[in-house]
């Protein structure tokens, strides 16, 4: 995954652990593609102090998915519905019962793995 994504997707799962001024720049940067120096002048910072704040925000984010797992586990999940959603798309109406009833004891064992 690119790094800007996992960035922004950590930013809205853990924001609000971040202090005010690092999701603020946080956001400036991956977000909305400003400079270091126009978040610096935004700010009224050193252009240094900007990148010292990213660094920072970034090891919190990146050190809470890595002790609570939050991304990671919401795209597993992400996966196994579009898996169950395209098993579910297979039943048409000349399939007959046994092979329904397959796929569906398929999408309940896939659900089961979701709760």
């Amino acid at each position: 995954m690119e790094k800007n994504v996992e960035i922004s997707m950590l930013c809205e799962i853990y924001g609000k652990l971040l202090t005010e001024k690092q999701i603020t720049i946080l956001n400036d940067y991956y977000n909305n593609d400003y400079t270091l120096s126009e978040i610096a002048e935004n700010h009224q910072i050193t252009r240094q102090a900007v990148r010292d704040n990213i660094k920072k925000g970034e090891n919190k984010l990146f050190e809470l998915e890595e002790k609570l797992g939050v991304m990671k586990r919401m795209l597993n999940q992400e996966k196994a519905i579009e898996h169950i959603l395209s098993e579910l798309n297979k039943i048409t109406t000349e399939d007959s019962d046994k092979r329904v009833s397959k796929i569906l004891d398929n999408v309940k064992k896939e659900l089961n793995c979701l709760v």
